[in-house]
Order: structure tokens, then C-alpha cells, then sequence
């Protein structure tokens, strides 16, 4: 279902409807979905082919900010700018959003919505539609928890964070080096 006030609700989309494909290019599942729709700048034109009430129709719509996206910038989200963030947290390059707020990626953990590929998570592999769902062994739930564990981390003078990390084939643990 639409979030109330989202582009998506003002585009007339409802629950039930199937959206199959982003700019001509068709959508296999809604991890696929939240990945396309993921690398699109906030504020861009996207067209959705949707199967709704028993026929095919193309929206127009034009993408709105996630709710978390100015929160998750301060973890160190792809355009933040190369500075370090004023209160020390070390940057993965990630773009994050809790897992609830993103359809098809569950309930637990956070979603990488946005990675730098300059930054130490995408070096490792991490891509966007992975969820995080532990940093150091402690499980998180949102973007301040990630920050937390990662500031932890840190002033406990570790010189890297291990992330527990479902992607669409495994769960997978990776060494992330904090910056």
C-alpha cells in the first residue's frame, strides 16, 4: 500500500496494484523495485507501468525523499559531501532506511538505500537493497543504531566493524573498515 502523501499516493497507485516495470524496464519483485527506485535522484520523473483493477496503465510521478533519508545522510550517505560528519561517526558510504519503511525488505534491520561507490561498504560488496541487520554483533533496527554501534566501534579503537548482511542470495558477515 501507498504511504499517505507519498508520489506514489498522489499518482493513484492502491494496494493491490502490481507495479511492473521503471522506465520501461520490467520489475521481477519488490527487492528489484526498491533497488531501481534506489539509484533515482530524489525529485526525478519516473514512469510506472502498473497492472491495476484488471488493466495495464503508466503513471507518471516524480520521486519523493524517504522519510529517514536526512537522518541516514548523516551515516554517511552518498551525497553528504567526502568531509567527516561533525560529531566523529566514522562514514560507511551508505544511505540507510529501517527495514519497515521499505516493502518486500522485511522487518528487521536497516536497508541500504544509497551507496558512494568511492566509500569502504561498497569496496566490500555491499550493494543497494542489502538490509544490515547486525553492526559488531548487536542487531539494528534504524539509522541511529547503526550510527551508534559504528561510533562505538570507533572510540573503543577498533579499526573495523563487522556487519551481518542479507542480500538476496545468503546472509553474509563483512568486515567493513571504519574510516
Amino acid at each position: 500500500s501507498p504511504q499517505d502523501g507519498s508520489p506514489a499516493a498522489k499518482a493513484g497507485i492502491e494496494a493491490g496494484d502490481v507495479i511492473t516495470a521503471v522506465n520501461g524496464t520490467a520489475i521481477k519483485d519488490s527487492r528489484d523495485l526498491a533497488r531501481t527506485i534506489a539509484t533515482l535522484p530524489p525529485g526525478s520523473s519516473v514512469k510506472l507501468d502498473v497492472f491495476h483493477k484488471g488493466a495495464t496503465k503508466t503513471l507518471t510521478l516524480a520521486l519523493g525523499e524517504l522519510p529517514n533519508e536526512r537522518q541516514a545522510k548523516g551515516n554517511g550517505s552518498a551525497d553528504e559531501g567526502k568531509g567527516q560528519p561533525n560529531d566523529g561517526t566514522p562514514r560507511l558510504g551508505l544511505g540507510l532506511a529501517p527495514a519497515g519503511d521499505v516493502q518486500g525488505a522485511g522487518q528487521k534491520g536497516v536497508v541500504v538505500t544509497e551507496v558512494d561507490p568511492q566509500g569502504p561498504a561498497a569496496q566490500r560488496g555491499i550493494q543497494t537493497g542489502d538490509v544490515i541487520l547486525n553492526v559488531g554483533g548487536k542487531a539494528v533496527a534504524n539509522v541511529g543504531d547503526v550510527r551508534s554501534e559504528l561510533a562505538q566501534a570507533k572510540s573503543s579503537g577498533k579499526r573495523s566493524v563487522l556487519l551481518q548482511v542479507r542480500t538476496a542470495e545468503a546472509t553474509r558477515f563483512v568486515a567493513v573498515p571504519l574510516a
